[in-house]
């Protein structure tokens, strides 16, 4: 594991919040926000209500600008994230996890707990001058965010659909004799 699981999971969720913004929106419904929530293994309150959906699908692009953003950039976003939400780091335990960092009260609308805790993960990222895990998809024509977790930094795709149709591609320029660019 590269990071404590806390940081991977807020840094997994806002990735999936990030690239839910790419066509087609996958995050339309307050039913699909509650599914976030639970996939996610949020804790706390939750509105699931439209205000709630609405706040959280306007979040998508400054989680965006803070997560591909350059190192001196992103540090300034998160001291300004958790200025602005009064954040104070505790440890807690809960739902079969052991000690980790929650910086956010329990009660405080979702949309503010997905910004720090964000925030706190960027902290991680930031400290260990890991930047270079988060990037743009590789894919011709796609936007999504990749997380690289691996060891051996070969995460290039956003998802396996956008792996799968640049693999079709190089091999249908390879047998046509011309490069993926031509086609």
């Amino acid at each position: 594991m590269l990071f404590a699981h806390d940081t991977e999971a807020s840094l997994l969720a806002a990735v999936w919040l990030v690239n839910s913004a790419e066509p087609p929106d996958t995050l339309e419904t307050v039913e699909q926000l509650v599914d976030f929530f639970d996939e996610f293994h949020y804790t706390g309150r939750r509105d699931d209500d439209a205000a709630e959906l609405a706040a959280i699908r306007a979040l998508r692009a400054d989680l965006r600008r803070l997560l591909t953003s350059d190192r001196d950039e992103a540090a300034e976003l998160v001291n300004r994230l958790l200025a602005e939400a009064d954040a104070v780091p505790r440890l807690v335990r809960h739902g079969g996890f052991d000690w980790h960092i929650h910086a956010i009260s329990a009660d405080a609308p979702f949309v503010e707990r997905i910004t720090v805790e964000t925030a706190m993960a960027m902290v991680d990222v930031i400290r260990s001058d890991e930047l270079s895990r988060l990037a743009v998809c590789a894919a011709d024509g796609c936007d999504g965010l990749v997380i690289d977790l691996s060891r051996n930094r070969s995460r290039r795709f956003c998802s396996t659909s956008c792996g799968n149709r640049e693999a079709v591609a190089a091999y249908r320029a390879r047998r046509s004799g011309r490069t993926a660019a031509d086609l």
